[in-house]
C-alpha cells in the first residue's frame, strides 16, 4: 500500500475536484484525471447531487490510473445506508489498491426530503456521528456492526420489522481499517464535531484571508487532520471575466441549494462578512431572476475563495492558501493548461 494515503501532513497537496455530471456524463473527467496523476496531483474527487452518483465516475477513473489517490467530495449521507456507504469505499479500495478517501455530507432538507424521500435528521450532529461511526465499525471489521442509535440502529429495532435482525460483520475484510473519512460541514458545531470524529474536513468556501471564520471551531485541530477546501482555479488574463464561473456556482447554491428558511450556504456566506448580500442572492434567485442573482455574487468574495487571473497574481494568491491551516487544495480547474499552471507554481 502507498503510504501516502494513510499518513498526512507537509506542505499543501493538490487535488483535482471533477465535481458531478451536468445533463450528461462529463467527456473530459478521465483525460483531466490521467494528466492530474502525470502532473503529480496527490489525488482527484468526485461529488453527487441529484443527477449522477459519486462512486461510479470515480470507479471508471480508479481503473484507468494507479497512482492518484480517489475521494468524494461528498457522498451524500442521505442516499445510502452507512453499511451500504462502507461497503461502496472498502470495495473501491482493494480495486484500486489502498487509493480511496471517503468524503461524506448531510446535505440539505431540500434534497433528503424531495430527492431521496426521508425526513431531514432533527438532530443533524447526532445522525452524523451515528453515521461515522457505523462506517468505522464496517471498516475495522473487529465485530459485528451494532449501534443503539437514534438514526441509524443496528440491527432495526422498529415495530413494523420483523425482530429477526442479525448484527453481521462484513464478508469481505476491508484492505483498510483506518481508510480516511473526510466531511463536508458548514455550521460552527458540525465543523467543531469533524475535527473530533473524521481524518478531516471538506469546507465548501475557505478564504485565507479569514482565519476568524473557522477559529473557534478548528481551536482542537489533532495532528494529521486534513482541511481540504474547493476552490476554482483559472488562469486568464480578464479577472472580472474569470470569476464569472465563480460566481454561477455561488448563485446558484446560495439561491437555489436550500429553501428561504433554511439555507446551509447562504448562511455560511453570511457568517463570512456577507449577510445582506447573501439574502439579495437568495430572494433573487427564488423570484426566478437567477441572472440577477449571479451578478449580485460581490465579485470580492468571488475572488476570496478562488484563485482566479494571470499566472503572477495566482502565485501570489497561492502563499495565502499556504500559509493557512489547508493541507489540501482541490482545485475545480476547467483546462489543461490551468492544472499545469498549478502544478508548476506548487513545486
Amino acid at each position: 500500500m502507498d503510504r501516502q494515503f494513510s499518513t498526512y501532513g507537509g506542505d499543501t497537496r493538490l487535488g483535482l475536484a471533477l465535481g458531478y455530471w451536468g445533463r450528461g456524463p462529463a467527456a473530459d473527467h478521465v483525460s483531466r484525471a490521467l494528466e492530474a496523476e502525470r502532473l503529480g496531483y496527490h489525488s482527484v474527487w468526485t461529488a453527487e447531487s441529484w443527477g449522477s452518483d459519486a462512486f461510479t465516475p470515480l470507479t471508471w477513473i480508479a481503473a484507468q490510473t494507479s497512482r492518484i489517490g480517489l475521494g468524494t467530495a461528498v457522498a451524500q449521507m442521505a442516499a445510502r445506508s452507512p453499511t451500504t456507504t462502507a461497503m461502496h469505499a472498502l470495495t473501491l479500495d482493494h480495486l484500486s489498491g489502498g487509493r480511496m478517501m471517503l468524503g461524506l455530507g448531510l446535505s440539505g432538507p431540500q434534497v433528503v426530503e424531495g430527492w431521496y424521500g426521508r425526513p431531514f435528521p432533527a438532530s443533524p450532529l447526532t445522525a452524523t456521528r451515528e453515521y461515522v461511526d457505523v462506517v468505522r465499525q464496517v471498516l475495522r471489521r473487529e465485530a459485528p456492526v451494532a449501534l443503539d442509535g437514534r438514526f441509524h440502529p443496528l440491527s432495526y429495532p422498529g415495530t413494523d420489522g420483523t425482530g429477526l435482525g442479525k448484527a453481521l460483520k462484513p464478508i469481505t475484510h476491508p484492505l483498510r481499517a483506518d481508510l480516511p473519512i473526510l466531511l463536508g460541514a458548514e455550521g460552527p458545531k458540525n465543523v467543531a464535531q469533524t475535527t473530533r470524529i473524521a481524518d478531516g474536513w471538506l469546507p465548501l468556501y475557505w478564504a485565507p484571508t479569514r482565519p476568524e471564520v473557522y477559529g473557534a471551531a478548528l481551536a482542537e485541530v489533532p495532528d494529521g487532520f486534513l482541511v481540504a477546501p474547493m476552490a476554482q482555479v483559472r488562469v486568464c488574463d480578464d479577472v472580472p471575466q474569470g470569476l464569472l464561473p465563480v460566481k454561477a456556482m455561488l448563485g446558484f447554491y446560495i439561491g437555489g441549494m436550500g429553501h428561504a428558511a433554511r439555507n446551509f450556504h447562504a448562511d455560511l456566506m453570511a457568517r463570512m462578512g456577507y449577510e445582506e448580500e447573501a439574502r439579495r442572492i437568495q430572494r433573487l434567485f427564488l423570484e426566478g431572476r437567477r441572472e440577477e442573482a449571479v451578478r449580485a455574487v460581490p465579485d470580492v468574495f468571488a475572488d476570496e475563495i478562488s484563485l482566479v487571473g494571470p499566472r503572477e497574481r495566482i502565485a501570489e494568491r497561492l502563499e495565502l492558501w499556504r500559509k493557512s491551516p489547508v493541507t489540501d487544495l482541490l482545485a475545480l480547474a476547467p483546462d489543461p493548461h490551468t492544472l499545469r499552471v498549478l502544478a508548476e507554481l506548487s513545486t
